[in-house]
């Protein structure tokens, strides 16, 4: 007779999965960490999981056609004699020529200056074709220095002293050898084909009272002109909001965890910094404990992907909002039309992160001369223009159903969650409560 003993399903190990498991393989079978690209991929809470509370009865919504919503900002105004003028609160971070590709970093400028906003220059220098085609453009000044010169400081619009980046806070940037072209080479002071690993601190300061003397000492090579921000990555970031501010920034540019990268080791990015929403409040409180809210503008940066992300942001008390990943991802790059090249490096599009590797076969996050003629700097300046243009007008948009003339007039009362995480990261009311996790016990 035939064995009819019933057979449970064979169950998987919600600890050991079928990813983690391949990653032990890969492990034991080079001896070396992974390296890529992009930003975390576990989920963590993030702004989705906040709602607006659209104005009915006790509020009165705005009229989208008949009356005016604000989006502009101003960015460093408390030093700085020639501070920028933003017509959205929506800025491109910094991404470096060497990361991408000289034809992408083009098409950054041109889309941000048809939106009437900034672009970043990000490590390794300033591009002509960067610079030529940026409105308004923010220098980053890294532990590394490649490229780095007083002309080019002078030259940018803002300065922007990188201390750390919410992919790996507490590491140093990577851009390995095949990325490393005869130009990248050359503005790098480095040989072709060699993997670099810039610094993960500023060698001439090791604490805000140093850094207060270097950004003195910016402030004169630029004749006092240009606003003066700090980076720093999402760890402490009331402790570190408090210090920048006592070094004398303009600006704080906050990352989060979901924030990208071009390369760092896969542990960094899934496992060190916190989520861009848990990041906010405390900066924000840091801000506020030493009245200079709105005097030292907040930019938050690290997943940002929709109108509705940036309105959250700003409610929450952001002053603007930064994106790396959606900009790329406008122009072209993961681009599902490309799936069968996706295919042949191995990955999907959806989850191509080895920009690493130099062979993007959308033509951004290399430096292939052939693979860089794909992107065309002028159509994809347009298509990041248009995905700007829709950012705020959704921003607005939700602005104006809260009663609000201007996008910075969201206020954390807007909001509900729809999480308890989320609702003691965000400091708002969990839905249907007055209830705020760790605030009221009641």
């Amino acid at each position: 007779m035939a064995d009819k003993t019933p057979h449970t399903l064979p169950r998987k190990s919600a600890t050991f999965d079928d990813y983690t498991m391949s990653e032990i393989r890969r492990a034991a079978a080079t001896g070396i960490y992974d390296i890529r690209g992009g930003g975390a991929k576990r989920k963590v809470p993030n702004f989705d999981d906040l709602l607006f509370l659209g104005a009915s009865m006790s509020r009165y919504p705005l009229e989208g056609y008949r009356e005016a919503c604000g989006t502009n900002v101003t960015l460093g105004d408390r030093f700085a004699s020639k501070p920028i003028e933003l017509d959205i609160p929506i800025t491109i971070a910094g991404m470096s020529f060497g990361s991408l590709s000289a034809q992408a970093k083009e098409a950054l400028g041109r889309g941000a200056s048809i939106a009437g906003t900034s672009t970043t220059t990000g490590d390794g220098g300033m591009t002509p074709e960067e610079r030529g085609q940026s409105k308004m453009l923010v220098y980053q000044y890294l532990p590394s220095r490649y490229g780095m010169n007083p002309d080019d400081l002078r030259k940018a619009d803002a300065i922007e002293i990188v201390v750390g980046q919410g992919a790996k806070p507490g590491g140093g940037g990577m851009l390995l050898g095949q990325k490393i072209s005869e130009r990248v080479a050359e503005m790098r002071d480095l040989p072709m084909g060699i993997d670099q690993r810039s610094a993960c601190r500023h060698p001439d300061w090791t604490g805000p009272d140093d850094l207060e003397i270097k950004i003195q000492e910016l402030r004169e090579i630029t004749n006092w002109e240009k606003p003066i921000y700090i980076k720093i990555g999402g760890a402490r970031p009331y402790y570190d909001t408090a210090l920048s501010i006592k070094a004398g920034a303009d600006v704080i540019v906050l990352d989060g965890m979901q924030g990208g990268t071009a390369a760092t080791q896969e542990v960094f990015i899934e496992h060190v910094g916190m989520p861009t929403l848990a990041c906010i409040r405390p900066a924000v409180q840091a801000l506020q404990d030493m009245d200079m809210h709105r005097k030292v503008q907040l930019i938050v940066s690290g997943g940002i992907r929709n109108g509705a992300d940036v309105a959250k942001a700003l409610a929450l008390g952001a002053d603007a909002v930064s994106i790396g990943t959606a900009a790329l991802i406008a122009l072209g790059d993961n681009d599902p039309a490309l799936e069968a090249e996706y295919n042949k490096l191995g990955t999907t599009a959806g989850a191509y992160d080895d920009w690493q590797e130099g062979l993007d076969p959308a033509g951004i996050s290399t430096q292939d001369p052939e693979l860089s003629k794909r992107l065309d700097p002028v159509a994809g300046g347009r298509r990041l223009a248009n995905y700007l243009k829709v950012m705020a007008l959704e921003a607005q948009t939700i602005a104006r159903a809260c009663g609000k003339s201007h996008v910075h007039n969201l206020e954390p009362e807007d909001l509900v969650s729809l999480t308890i995480e989320a609702a003691a990261m965000a400091q708002v009311p969990l839905a249907g409560t007055d209830w705020i996790p760790g605030k009221n016990m009641s």
